[in-house]
């Protein structure tokens, strides 16, 4: 059990660290491109939730993710049993809902900076951080728990 928190613990180091280095040592709105025009980092900041919806309601963030949290740890340890899959993505989860939640405490905002444009739809794709790619994983990963758990048990009933 305390291997998967390690995960989360690992996320949330990395996350605090990158964030850190960018606030220190780039200004806001500063880019450094890594592959011209496709990815870089950009030194940005979100007073909102995924795509900068619901900005300012820092409040609303602090008790969703506190819910989140209790709910993330509840199910690791109800649900997550024998599960590698499930308990790391729910790691995952709670690595990125805390990453950004100390970002909230302490800036009052978020820190982002991986900027990604998509060629092949040419997509400006919304700036994240490692919370945020940690909290995708943690969903798509989720998703896939969720079809090869429903695979087996239609074996197991065939």
């Amino acid at each position: 059990m305390l291997i998967y928190y390690g995960v989360a613990v690992v996320v949330i180091i990395l996350d605090q660290l990158t964030k850190w280095f960018v606030v220190k040592n780039m200004e806001l709105d500063e880019r450094i491109s890594v592959v011209e025009p496709y990815f870089g980092f950009l030194s940005h900041r979100n007073k909102g939730a995924a795509w900068g919806m619901l900005e300012g309601q820092m409040w609303l963030f602090y008790i969703v993710t506190v819910f989140v949290v209790v709910g993330i740890i509840y199910f690791f340890h109800k649900e997550a049993k024998g599960h590698l899959l499930f308990g790391l993505s729910l790691m995952l989860l709670l690595g990125g809902a805390i990453g950004n939640f100390i970002d909230r405490i302490w800036r009052k905002e978020v820190v982002d900076f991986i900027d990604v444009l998509i060629p092949i739809i040419n997509y400006d794709f919304p700036i994240f951080n490692v919370a945020d790619a940690a909290l995708t994983v943690g969903v798509v990963l989720i998703i896939i728990h969720v079809i090869m758990d429903e695979k087996n048990n239609k074996k197991k009933v065939s």
